[in-house]
């Protein structure tokens, strides 16, 4: 093969220079008469006849990387944590990894949950309810399922409440996966009566929401 017989493209990519290049240097030119040919620094040439001679291929090898800083088992070790306590803190987890390993930064291990779904989302607060309540309230309505749209427009909601938030501090997040916001364990309960300092009542119907009412005393029969 002639190098005034090669044909190059005008705008070629770099695999065709390089595979140019190769056939160039197989038919017996110097680099001198290649790097004029393809118009590449000499230097360029060289290199990409080292990595054919080396590698026994001229296309681009696989990059290492930086290596992982938290490892498949390690990892698996943070999911399980999450899964079982999803209030679990990322600064509880780096405690825990720092147990068995060097220290890995709280940003890292945020990141490596976001890989498997796992992101930190505010709880939603929602009445801790009992399986008696539970069961009441499916029993509810299952029975009404079927009710026509009038019963439901003479319906009239009202409750009265006094709520205290327990646990942790409301700034918390879980790490849970989308579409699990009310799954029991990624909420936050709320109970009533439990030393709050205002008491009200309330009520909505279909045509909207009532006012709400500030009881003040005890809530008996006739105050409500």
């Amino acid at each position: 093969m002639l190098v005034d017989d090669l044909w190059v493209y005008q705008n070629p990519s770099s695999l065709q220079l390089e595979v140019t290049n190769l056939l160039i240097y197989q038919s017996g030119k110097s680099y001198k008469a290649i790097s004029k040919a393809l118009r590449l620094p000499r230097t360029t040439v060289r290199a990409i006849i080292y990595k054919w001679q080396k590698h026994g291929t001229v296309e681009n090898l696989p990059r290492s990387g930086r290596p992982t800083k938290i490892t498949p088992r390690e990892q698996r070790q943070l999911i399980q944590e999450v899964t079982k306590d999803p209030t679990t803190t990322s600064k509880e987890l780096q405690a825990s990894l720092a147990s068995v390993k060097a220290s890995v930064h709280d940003s890292t291990i945020r990141k490596r949950l976001g890989k498997n779904g796992l992101h930190g989302r505010v709880p939603r607060r929602k009445l801790l309810l009992s399986k008696k309540n539970i069961k009441a309230r499916l029993s509810f309505a299952r029975k009404h399922l079927d009710d026509p749209i009038d019963f439901w427009e003479n319906t009239l909601w009202t409750d009265e409440t006094k709520i205290e938030l327990f646990g942790r501090s409301v700034s918390q997040y879980v790490w849970r996966k989308s579409n699990t916001a009310f799954q029991k364990k990624n909420i936050i309960p709320t109970v009533k009566y439990g030393g709050g300092n205002v008491m009200v009542w309330g009520c909505f119907a279909a045509s909207g929401p009532g006012r709400l009412a500030v009881i003040n005393g005890t809530m008996n029969s006739a105050v409500y």
